[in-house]
């Protein structure tokens, strides 16, 4: 069987060279999961044949949307806008969003250029409309670690086969009115909204967290990309399992009561 070509979107131009870049985590998860990954340049006017030669999509994270596409204001915390990425992932988010044969996987960013092709908006800086309980990013613009809990019957409950788990953060922003055809399946404490799904479409998912930094270490948010690889054609690699409802306990949950019948120590934390 080949494998599935899964395109992710690159970040805008940066750097002395104007050089379209990706971190590496992205690269390494989907290869991980038994896809090909084809880096998709910022760039606006090759959508149709892109998503011709793709099998699957990722919207990768990075800066932010420039506030213009979803009537918001500018704010002093806005960083590394690119009206050239805006419009090439706007346009690509739309179009992706119409196939119902194309997976699509949003991460962090990724998830907001979803929710704002749909005609959704965005809360311009957490800590102004949901306090500090919950820190999403560093005051040093590092990535932090918080639980996130999961709808049960949703298809990220199914996917990651846990209605909890730790994620690592790096945003200021989040999704504020749903665009059309989302629904909120996950949340922070603090009530940030931390993934959406759609009711239209058989595989769109969309995370604010970052599951390519722990892809590799750690099998629930290995699971995302699996999925996705899935859903485009390719075979399972092994930890895609999913999960329903009314099946029991999650995977993980039944893991870690194996894990403590075993020791008799209470297990591993």
């Amino acid at each position: 069987m080949r494998r599935p070509l899964i395109g992710i979107s690159s970040y805008g131009r940066a750097g002395k060279r104007r050089s379209f870049s990706l971190p590496g985590d992205y690269v390494d998860a989907v290869r991980r999961a038994g896809g090909v990954p084809l880096v998709l340049p910022a760039v606006e006017g090759e959508i149709p044949e892109a998503l011709e030669a793709i099998h699957g999509l990722i919207l990768s994270g990075g800066g932010d949307v420039d506030p213009s596409h979803y009537g918001g204001t500018p704010h002093r915390s806005n960083y590394g806008i690119s009206l050239e990425r805006d419009g090439f992932e706007l346009a690509l988010a739309g179009a992706a969003i119409t196939r119902p044969e194309l997976p699509l996987l949003c991460i962090c960013r990724g998830m907001q250029v979803l929710n704002i092709a749909l005609g959704g908006d965005l809360v311009a800086h957490i800590p102004d409309h949901y306090g500090n309980e919950v820190l999403h990013r560093h005051p040093e613009r590092r990535p932090v670690e918080h639980a996130v809990r999961v709808e049960p019957t949703s298809q990220v409950a199914r996917i990651l086969g846990t209605t909890e788990l730790p994620v690592r953060s790096w945003h200021h922003q989040a999704v504020g009115r749903l665009g059309r055809g989302l629904r909120a399946v996950a949340w922070a404490s603090d009530g940030v909204v931390e993934a959406v799904e759609s009711d239209h479409h058989p595989f769109t998912v969309a995370v604010q967290w970052h599951p390519e930094v722990g892809a590799l270490s750690d099998a629930r948010h290995l699971r995302l990309f699996e999925a996705l690889v899935e859903s485009a054609g390719g075979a399972r690699t092994g930890a895609a399992t999913t999960w329903e409802p009314d099946s029991g306990p999650p995977p993980a949950e039944r893991a870690r009561k194996t894990s403590r019948r075993t020791t008799g120590t209470g297990g591993a934390r």
